[in-house]
């Protein structure tokens, strides 16, 4: 009867308890060794929902992590899918530097492989190359589009702009679409983006437009195209 009662008590314990599995855990539903934090499989963790050993961060899945959501072994930083990367939002192999897709990159934002520069497509690239525009080669870099005048202006392009359309202004489509125009003289119109930018475009200073057209190899046609301005409205 006593050994009842002591078998019970261990059992309450274990069902009221922490739930791990392993020594000297600590947080809950630990499986393996060492553990500091929740939901770790594996030894040596620290952090939450780590499947793997000697890992610092949260999610990670792997061995040796340090960071966040890391999938791969021996990652130091965050978001990397691969391995032995040493850096952020990495997706390859032994990447130094952030954003790199492909492998043995010493740089940031490079696709293909052993590129020390940045902003490459290729491999074994020690410069920045050179980017094409309008559909033609040019002497920019990919650094120089983004530091440019012309692409701050055109990150500035509104995305939803309403317009009031008045009753004497509206189509036959439109009015047969809102019938309340009767009632409030007209109706709010939502522009689609092309309507937007053209909007945007027109309000520009000369100088402004200028920025613009002085591109390297600017050309209106394409300019329309991808963007839906008629640059001479």
């Amino acid at each position: 009867m006593k050994n009842n009662n002591v078998q019970n008590t261990v059992i309450r314990k274990d069902c009221t308890g922490n739930r791990n599995t392993g020594d000297w855990n600590t947080g809950n539903r630990n499986t393996g060794d060492w553990n500091t934090g929740n939901r770790n499989t594996g030894d040596w963790n620290t952090g939450d929902w780590n499947a793997g050993d000697w890992n610092t961060g949260d999610r990670n899945t792997g061995g040796w992590n340090t960071g966040d959501w890391n999938t791969g072994d021996f990652n130091t930083g965050d978001w990397n899918t691969g391995k032995y990367n040493t850096g952020d939002w990495n997706t390859g192999d032994l990447n130094t530097g952030n954003w790199n897709t492909g492998d043995w990159n010493t740089g940031d934002f490079n696709t293909g492989d052993w590129n020390k520069s940045s902003f490459n497509t290729g491999c074994f690239m020690t410069e920045n190359q050179k980017i094409y525009i309008f559909n033609k080669q040019s002497d920019w870099t990919y650094q120089d589009w983004l530091n440019s005048d012309a692409r701050c202006l055109l990150n500035h392009i509104p995305k939803k702009v309403v317009e009031w359309i008045y009753s004497e202004d509206m189509t036959e489509e439109e009015i047969e679409e809102y019938p309340t125009h009767e009632t409030t003289g007209g109706y709010l119109k939502v522009l689609n983006e092309s309507e937007s930018a053209q909007l945007w475009w027109d309000a520009l200073s000369v100088q402004e437009k200028e920025v613009i057209t002085t591109l390297p190899n600017f050309n209106p046609e394409l300019f329309r195209e991808c963007t839906g301005i008629k640059v001479d409205s």
